[in-house]
């Protein structure tokens, strides 16, 4: 099987990085065709420009630096001499130069002995060929055990970049009496700018962006708030805990970003607390949503008997979205396989999917009871709330459309400097939603106009001022057969009204 495949095959499995700093503790290798491959690792680096005194202590400068690389192999296969152990780094445009084919057939990354009859190789050799853009790359160089010697290591080097590229590290040998040898020591890639992987470094800037994007929301809601106290809603607390858990999430996720680009190892507690924040933000937005829509503190005092099914449907997705997301961006996770990756997304993309759900059909029934009601402003809020929310499920579905488009045409990551606008675009999304939820129900002189009124049914808060304007305009006595026929409408209203209340209850 060539490398070809192999990057293919190891594009397909997603692998976010624990660090820059790649450690190798008793690895095995794999077998590939006629080949043992052990992935080192795969990284975005920017070049650098070429230093004659070239050291890997410089700051300005990107390499990848090999420490302590050590090959351990069993004692009943050490009496005698092995091949070479191989060290392959390659740029991702470069991947057809390694490995090669005899008269058209299968390719291999061993030669061969019809590839070393040609005289294209030595038998038991890594097939590679120059780089059209530099001819000193892919770099290829090994180590071989001698008789006896139970392990072998690589001098301490360090490869200066000077090309920016997706680049690949492969450990490879041809050796069967190898097939149980193990890899121990680390490897240090090295960007420009700090440790950080280059598809991750611009996402530490985006979120110092987004840190003072939620300082800013927060000091505009929390004056509103502070200024008009005593008109707050349950509604707006709720409104509140969002952008405070917004802004610690967005502050812990940029001094992990930082952490990592300065040590080149992810700081453990920082991810954990950022994703735990994170998990409970969309948690809180989505219950919140969910509430707004079946009209909570508007048409209705409480949620009656849905409280319990709402609050189990909000554990039930933070429990599953804090585990996709810890073993997401915690630990070593270069061995989180597809399947068990989609057996994670999909409980989350359900749950999703029924928050939707139920979310438009309470906008439905909401939208009944206000028209019902005749409660016009509150009906002109939720008809600018469900277009917003309308609009950013279309945005999100003609998104998710756009990332597999993109995943299926870089299989390779050969547009790693892009890869960060796709995680960034969904904070956006759901930035821009919350400020659109803010504008409409910020807290104001006004804001108890849109709060639930417990008397008649909600509805008779208006039509009591119809009243009273009518009396003020018309102070004059009624006759006693039209006091009659009044108190009888109220009567009838009044019971008109009562099977409502008791539906509100009742829910």
């Amino acid at each position: 099987m060539s490398l070809h495949l192999l990057l293919l095959l190891l594009s397909l499995t997603p692998s976010l990085l624990q660090a820059s700093v790649h450690e190798y503790r008793s690895e095995r290798f794999m077998s590939k065709g006629n080949a043992f491959v052990f992935h080192g690792g795969s990284e975005g680096i920017y070049s650098s420009s070429p230093s004659d005194n070239f050291t890997s202590d410089s700051d300005s400068l990107s390499f990848i630096r090999f420490e302590k690389i050590i090959f351990r192999r069993p004692e009943e296969v050490s009496n005698t001499s092995s091949l070479p152990i191989h060290a392959v780094v390659f740029e991702v445009e470069d991947r057809e130069n390694i490995g090669g084919s005899a008269y058209g057939g299968q390719r291999a990354v061993c030669c061969t002995s019809d590839l070393a009859k040609l005289g294209v190789c030595s038998h038991g050799e890594i097939i590679h060929h120059p780089s059209a853009k530099d001819s000193a790359w892919p770099q290829v160089f090994g180590v071989s055990f001698v008789e006896n010697e139970l392990s072998a290591g690589l001098l301490t080097r360090s490869i200066q970049i000077t090309r920016t590229g997706m680049y690949n590290l492969y450990f490879i040998h041809c050796d069967p009496n190898l097939k149980d040898v193990v890899v121990e020591g680390k490897t240090i890639w090295k960007n420009p700018g700090g440790y950080l992987p280059g598809r991750m470094a611009p996402l530490m800037y985006f979120y110092g962006f987004m840190s003072l994007a939620f300082v800013l929301l927060g000091v505009f809601w929390f004056s509103q708030c502070a200024r008009f106290w005593r008109e707050v809603l349950p509604l707006q607390n709720c409104v509140t805990l969002v952008i405070t858990l917004g802004m610690c999430e967005m502050a812990l996720w940029y001094f992990d970003y930082a952490e990592f680009n300065e040590t080149g190892v992810r700081p453990t507690v920082i991810t954990v607390w950022a994703v735990t924040f994170g998990s409970i933000k969309r948690t809180c937005a989505r219950v919140i949503i969910l509430m707004v829509s079946m009209g909570y503190g508007v048409v209705r005092p409480t949620l009656g008997g849905f409280t319990s099914k709402v609050i189990m449907l909000g554990v039930t997705f933070f429990a599953a979205s804090e585990t996709l997301e810890l073993l997401e961006n915690v630990g070593a996770v270069s061995d989180f396989s597809g399947k068990a990756r989609l057996f994670l997304v999909l409980p989350v993309a359900v749950l999703d999917a029924f928050f939707i759900i139920w979310i438009f059909k309470s906008l439905s029934a909401t939208f009944k009871k206000l028209q019902t009601r005749r409660l016009l402003v509150k009906l002109d809020v939720y008809r600018k709330f469900t277009n917003a929310l309308a609009v950013a499920i279309l945005v999100s579905v003609g998104w998710i459309c756009y990332e597999l488009y993109f995943k299926s045409k870089d299989v390779y990551n050969e547009h790693w400097q892009n890869a960060w606008i796709i995680p960034a675009f969904w904070q956006l999304l759901s930035f821009s939603l919350l400020i659109v939820i803010c504008s409409l129900w910020a807290p104001s002189q006004n804001s108890t106009r849109y709060a639930f009124s417990g008397s008649s049914g909600d509805s008779s808060g208006e039509f009591e001022k119809d009243d009273y304007t009518l009396t003020l305009i018309k102070p004059s006595p009624v006759p006693s057969h039209e006091v009659k026929n009044l108190s009888e409408a109220r009567s009838l209203q009044a019971d008109t009204e009562e099977p409502d209340l008791e539906e509100d209850k009742r829910e």
